[in-house]
C-alpha cells in the first residue's frame, strides 16, 4: 500500500474501540452499558434465578448519558453486552459567543464547538459567565458524542 492508493494514514484514530465487551454479570450499579445502541449509565439492575433452561437473566435499567431517556434490556448472565468507551475531560471556562462556549483545557489549547447545554445546567453557566466567575466544566465523550454534564467553582 503506498499514500497513491487513496488511504489517508494522517487521519487515523489510536486504534482504540468506542466500545467492549463485558460478562453481564460482571456489570456494576452506576457503571456504563450500552442498551439500545446507546451508551446509558446503569441505575437498577437485578438478577433473576437460574430457570430450568440453566440461564439467570439480568435486569438492565439505564439512563442515556447525553439525552436522559431511560432504556431496559435483559439478557442472560453468561452472554457479553457492549460497554462504551467514555472519557471525561475538564475545561476551563473563558467565555460565551452565541450561544457556545469557549474552553481551554489544561494544556491551554482552545475550542469552541460545544453549545450551552439546555436546562437548569445551561443557565447556571450563563449566570455564572455574566458574573465573571472563574469555574470549570466536566465534559464527557463516547461513541462520537459529546455534552457538558457538570460544573465546577476552580
Amino acid at each position: 500500500m503506498f499514500a497513491s492508493d487513496g488511504i489517508d494514514f494522517e487521519s487515523a484514530d489510536s486504534g482504540a474501540s468506542a466500545t467492549f465487551p463485558m460478562q453481564c454479570s460482571a456489570l456494576r450499579k452506576n457503571g456504563n452499558v450500552m442498551l439500545k445502541s446507546r451508551p446509558c449509565k446503569i441505575v437498577e439492575m437485578s438478577t433473576s434465578k437460574t430457570g430450568k433452561h440453566g440461564h439467570a437473566k439480568v435486569h438492565l435499567v439505564g439512563i442515556d448519558l447525553f439525552t436522559g431517556k431511560k432504556y431496559e434490556d435483559i439478557c442472560p448472565s453468561t452472554h457479553n453486552m457492549e460497554v462504551p468507551n467514555v472519557k471525561r475531560d475538564d475545561y476551563m471556562v473563558v467565555c460565551l459567543t452565541d450561544g457556545f462556549l469557549h474552553l481551554m483545557d489544561e494544556f491551554g489549547e482552545m475550542r469552541e464547538d460545544l453549545g450551552l447545554p439546555s436546562g437548569d445546567l445551561g443557565k447556571e453557566i450563563e449566570e455564572k459567565v455574566a458574573t465573571g466567575t472563574d469555574f470549570s466544566v466536566t465534559v464527557i465523550k463516547a461513541l462520537n458524542e459529546e455534552a457538558i454534564i457538570s460544573l465546577k467553582k476552580v
